[in-house]
């Protein structure tokens, strides 16, 4: 297939890399900075750079944050061919895909999200990998009444960069899932980091404190996006955390220990539930 690609950030980097080694399609880079398209170029990461010509391409994977996404997409969606599938792969969905829906349908388009489960510390093309996606999860976001054959097609993009457990859920119901696995991460993360302590943890920190703070690097103008477009379901779960973390909290300050002790168990006990149903489930 030709593929273009809009975005040359880390995961749309990503993406042209992992298409370039692990499939025969055609990419084609198009990036705001041509030194990064030029890079792309160089590292063979694409076939070629853009032209401004939108015709014959099979899938157009739109690789920008969700406002940059929304406004190319309705810039330039009356320039693509009416046989281009067109994707984006940002971290919220429910009614952004909605409206990048009614752009697609206003212009005889057809649109069906996806978000690779995949990213870094740091962003940007050069810290962008081949190798990104490989026994990542990408989940696949249609509507009810999209073409089967369209969701087909980007399970085997997902596939064709070595994605693991490929996921179909609704656009609804993937906003409801990222705001506790992801969402809520990025927070508790930036929240961590605001110690004084901060500081002074070198040569007292461990993996543990690595795991807690890496993604406090967050790029705080695309993830307060995503965290206000999915606000309701976000808030829901950090009020749901403030309220577990208070138990913990009350429980030191009238130092009972039974009472740490089940909290704990019980958060073990949920854990290892958890993993032995994630054992043995396909991908």
């Amino acid at each position: 297939m030709k593929i273009l690609v809009v975005g040359l950030g880390l995961i749309g980097g990503s993406l042209c890399k992992a298409l370039k080694k692990y499939s025969h399609h055609t990419v084609i880079g198009c990036d705001l900075n041509h030194d990064i398209e030029n890079a792309a170029l160089r590292d063979v990461a694409v076939d070629e750079v853009f032209d401004g010509n939108y015709a014959g391409f099979d899938i157009a994977i739109i690789a920008l944050f969700p406002d940059s996404a929304e406004k190319w997409f309705a810039d330039n969606a009356e320039k693509l061919d009416k046989d281009t599938l067109v994707t984006d792969v940002c971290g919220i969905k429910g009614e952004f895909s909605k409206r990048m829906r009614n752009i697609a349908d206003a212009n005889g388009l057809r649109y069906v999200g996806t978000h690779p489960m995949a990213g870094k510390e740091f962003g940007g093309y050069y810290n962008s990998n081949a190798d990104l996606f490989v026994k990542a999860n990408y989940i696949v976001v249609p509507f009810e009444d999209s073409e089967r054959m369209d969701v087909m097609l980007l399970k085997k993009i997902a596939k064709d960069v070595g994605a693991g457990k490929i996921i179909e859920t609704s656009p609804e119901n993937h906003d409801k899932m990222i705001a506790y696995t992801s969402q809520l991460a990025h927070i508790v993360s930036s929240a961590y980091v605001k110690s004084p302590e901060l500081g002074l943890e070198c040569g007292f920190s461990g993996g543990s404190f690595q795991d807690m703070t890496r993604i406090a690097t967050m790029n705080e103008k695309m993830w307060t996006d995503l965290f206000m477009q999915n606000r309701e379901n976000l808030q829901y779960e950090l009020d749901l955390l403030i309220e577990n973390l208070k138990k913990y909290s009350d429980a030191l300050r009238r130092a009972d220990s039974a009472e740490m002790l089940s909290l704990i168990a019980e958060g073990r006990e949920l854990k290892e539930d958890n993993l032995r149903h994630r054992v043995g489930q396909p991908n």
